[in-house]
């Protein structure tokens, strides 16, 4: 179980990294706010402490982000 929820971790992580650096110019679509969202809520369910700290770090440069389009 640990393994799939370091997996579903990493996705999240990569989910909003793929979405900052894009490839619409720095401009993600909708769904991919909506989809590097997803993966940080369905990751934070199963996270352990460091990881959610991690999560709501890459929360907030997803915020950040959407804020500064």
């Amino acid at each position: 179980m640990q393994n799939n929820n370091n997996n579903m971790f990493q996705q999240a992580r990569n989910a909003v990294m793929n979405m900052m650096q894009g490839n619409n110019n720095g401009n993600p679509s909708q769904a991919e706010q909506q989809a590097a969202q997803n993966a940080i809520q369905a990751a934070y369910n199963e996270a352990t402490p460091q990881e959610k700290q991690e999560l709501q770090q890459l929360e907030q440069q997803l915020k950040q982000h959407n804020k500064l389009q």
